[in-house]
């Protein structure tokens, strides 16, 4: 591979894995590597730079991740073609590399835990335009640095989002309808300040539903009512029973494309119905797109029921948690109660958040971004099938999470635990029901594109064995 692929050259740089990745950038740099290229098996490299196996690993991982290389399950390694990574300088000073690498995933690349908690998704080039996008405001801020935000100078952010939701079936959509937000977990609680009125309003929600919903009406000391479900989303008949039970109650809460924890989705047919018992209860309905990735394939609450329809998304699941950004949208009429719930809560996004968002959202390169992203979200969610798919396993290629049913012998607590024993920490079915509420024996399992494939995979691989050997029972 060169003279370069000596152990002498990784002296002087700490740690070890930084020194292979500015060698191999360097080999690349010089034409000792060309696109096309296969590098030596992580073990045969380690051997030969005298390091261990995790520290090459580590190393190959960081280079796939900014597009430098491609890995290829079963096949190896390779040089990627820099033209398909937006960003990829292969001539990068290496003290800009440190400074990217060293935060790039707070999990790392190989690795024996695997935090499965919340989905993490594998970067499709976004972090490198987030960085470059980010330079560019440093150094000439357009809405300035010294004054608070104000709903002028977010005009072109509420523009770029607004062109990011084209697509979106949510019914007609001006720039002045979005009241941008940090995340969805705050948009959802900027609808609920702006809908819910009285000493004691009641919420409804699924009977297994994103906990934030229950967080924000905790906030704002709400009752919550769940919401009996089946396969489809919410039963019609439940919700007009509980609606005759709770007349205080002033909003249902739902995610019809998405279904958290389940990855079940609500059929045209059965929103039509749901939004018949809505308006007989004069109830509002807030719909959470947070966890779609792919386009819509039903028409949203907001187009449905114009007149109680409250719709709210954010960035997290489709280009990065980080920013927390999202936005919140009122039926006709209503965006000014909703700013104002904004303004009187938080001012609104600061300036340098708002020049970002105008950026990024309306970016050409965004949407090839996007699209390398949720390919990589399915080539775990791939490997989730193929490693539990004989057991009883929701899942959906662009869905960052997938739902297991547990066979007989395993409680949902129980399973969790011994899973976390091994380095694997997911969620249990309880923490998506009520605190009370009798929850089914299953487990929310998250992509987590910030750890390697392979050790994702060992990941699925252990859960799988715990799933054949289930605790003995004994009969008494």
């Amino acid at each position: 591979m060169g003279t370069i692929w000596t152990p002498e050259a990784l002296e002087g740089i700490k740690p070890k894995y930084k020194a292979v990745v500015a060698m191999i950038r360097e080999s690349i740099a010089v034409g000792e590597l060309t696109v096309g290229a296969k590098l030596p098996p992580v073990r045969d490299l380690a051997w030969d730079l005298k390091i261990t196996p995790g520290t090459v690993a580590r190393a190959y991982t960081v280079l796939t991740d900014s597009g430098v290389l491609r890995a290829e399950v079963g096949r190896g390694t390779f040089v990627a073609d820099s033209s398909d990574s937006i960003g990829a300088d292969l001539t990068e000073p290496l003290i800009n590399l440190i400074e990217i690498d060293s935060v790039r995933h707070m999990t790392g690349g190989d690795t024996d835990h695997a935090n499965l908690f919340s989905p993490h998704l594998p970067n499709g080039g976004q972090a490198e335009l987030i960085r470059k996008l980010l330079g560019e405001i440093a150094a000439d801020p357009p809405s300035g640095i010294m004054h608070y935000p104000s709903r002028r100078t977010a005009t072109a952010a509420r523009q770029a989002m607004a062109h990011w939701l084209q697509g979106a079936p949510i019914g007609r959509v001006d720039p002045d309808d979005i009241v941008l937000s940090m995340g969805g977990q705050n948009a959802i609680l900027l609808v609920f300040q702006t809908v819910l009125r009285g000493r004691r309003p009641t919420v409804f929600v699924e009977d297994l539903a994103y906990p934030g919903f229950r967080r924000a009406a905790d906030l704002l000391r709400a009752d919550i009512v769940a919401i009996q479900c089946d396969k489809d989303g919410i039963i019609p008949e439940a919700l007009a029973e509980a609606a005759a039970k709770h007349p205080e109650a002033q909003v249902l809460c739902t995610s019809p494309e998405v279904h958290s924890p389940t990855c079940g989705f609500t059929p045209m047919t059965r929103r039509h119905e749901l939004v018949d018992v809505a308006r007989k209860a004069d109830l509002q309905i807030l719909e959470d797109d947070c966890y779609r990735m792919g386009r819509a394939e039903g028409e949203g609450y907001r187009q449905l029921a114009p007149e109680r329809g409250w719709y709210v998304a954010s960035i997290s699941k489709s280009i990065t948690p980080a920013l927390r950004l999202g936005c919140a949208i009122g039926p006709r009429g209503m965006s000014g109660a909703l700013q104002r719930s904004s303004e009187n809560g938080f001012f609104g996004l600061s300036t340098p958040m708002i020049d970002l968002t105008a950026s990024l959202l309306g970016h050409p390169d965004l949407p090839a971004i996007m699209e390398r992203t949720r390919q990589g979200v399915q080539r775990y969610v791939e490997v989730a099938v193929n490693t539990l798919g004989s057991f009883d396993l929701s899942w959906r290629a662009d869905v960052p999470f997938v739902w297991l049913h547990l066979p007989q012998g395993w409680r949902a607590s129980a399973f969790c635990q011994a899973a976390e024993k091994r380095g694997v920490q997911i969620r249990a079915a309880e923490e998506f029901a009520g605190r009370d509420a009798p929850s089914p024996h299953a487990v929310r399992i998250a992509i987590n594109g910030g750890i390697s494939l392979r050790s994702f995979e060992a990941a699925m691989g252990r859960l799988r064995d715990l799933l054949e050997h289930p605790p003995e029972q004994i009969s008494v």
